[in-house]
């Protein structure tokens, strides 16, 4: 018998409801348990799903729907007129109901639904969005932003600097260990979703930030030094939110006129490759993607690239 996973905080925070909901409560777990112990399902993509189906049951609930053999194409229809209503944008629509899919189609495999009753839902798709990314300038200008004599300027540059030479996820960079960083052969293995792993290499430019900033110490109480690359005072891992805030307001005092987040320095990394001519399954290695089709949204061709294309090769030009 397997062994109940402990529920996700956005899901623990949903009022349990009496009756036969708890039959779609209990399924809902039993989908959620199968994403973490069988997939590997990244942990905030389990609290995304977990809030999303946890909509979805409290949609049942207004309903009157108890049972997971009552839930239908009517349900599912509903349930895409109700996100609409919300004022939700396609984008978000479409990330809520792909959660409530995978649910139903688990139910079917399970054999608690006879039918998927998200078979025939036909749904408007969201345009693919063009990743933004930071100019080749811009980027070198936010990365030496940070001064060697200010608070935490070691930190920061060498955080910066790790996000733009190797294209980290917010959560990989947060919970990156010194043990996974070889400095002396210029690699950093890296973490990623659902627990594979991948070797990127550092760079010259990252490796000396690096190095400087872990001759500093980086403290615990008692004297003993985290074990993560970039801790708090208390020795704990910098939180996404912390890592957030430290590149927002290293982009504001820089004077970037963007709103600039860790993310886009992982977009910036992936358009910085492939525009100097990098193989796009190379790209993909380093991102970590599971498809190459993920990739492929950063091959779009900028502006500058197009007119510097028809320059070299046009007779007119």
């Amino acid at each position: 018998m397997r062994r109940r996973r402990r529920r996700p905080a956005a899901e623990r925070e949903r009022p349990m409801r009496g009756g036969g909901a708890a039959e779609i409560d209990g399924a809902i777990d039993d989908y959620l348990d199968h994403l973490t112990s069988e997939r590997g399902v990244a942990r905030n993509t389990m609290e995304a799903y977990a809030r999303d189906l946890a909509g979805f049951a409290a949609f049942l609930a207004r309903r009157g729907v108890r049972a997971v053999g009552r839930i239908g194409p009517g349900e599912m229809r509903g349930h895409v007129a109700a996100l609409a209503e919300r004022g939700l944008s396609p984008r978000s629509q479409a990330r809520a109901l792909a959660a409530v899919r995978g649910f139903v189609r688990f139910l079917v495999r399970e054999r608690r639904l006879a039918d998927d009753p998200a078979a025939k839902l036909r749904i408007r798709r969201p345009p693919p969005r063009l990743p933004r990314a930071l100019g080749k300038g811009e980027a070198a200008t936010l990365v030496a932003s940070p001064a060697e004599q200010e608070r935490n300027g070691l930190r920061d540059r060498a955080l910066l600097e790790l996000l733009y030479a190797c294209g980290l996820r917010v959560t990989e960079l947060a919970t990156l260990r010194g043990e996974q960083l070889n400095l002396q052969a210029g690699f950093v293995t890296v973490a990623g979703k659902g627990g594979k792993e991948r070797v990127v290499p550092l760079g010259r430019a990252a490796r000396a930030a690096l190095e400087a900033y872990l001759r500093l110490p980086r403290g615990r109480p008692g004297g003993r030094t985290s074990p993560f690359v970039f801790a708090g005072q208390r020795g704990r891992a910098l939180t996404r939110q912390a890592i957030w805030k430290i590149v927002r307001r290293r982009a504001l005092a820089a004077g970037l006129g963007v709103r600039v987040f860790p993310h886009m320095m992982r977009h910036t990394f992936a358009t910085h490759l492939l525009s100097g001519g990098a193989d796009l399954r190379v790209v993909q290695a380093l991102l970590g993607h599971a498809e190459v089709g993920t990739t492929q949204i950063y091959t779009h061709v900028t502006p500058v690239r197009l007119r510097e294309v028809h320059r070299r090769h046009h007779p007119r030009a």
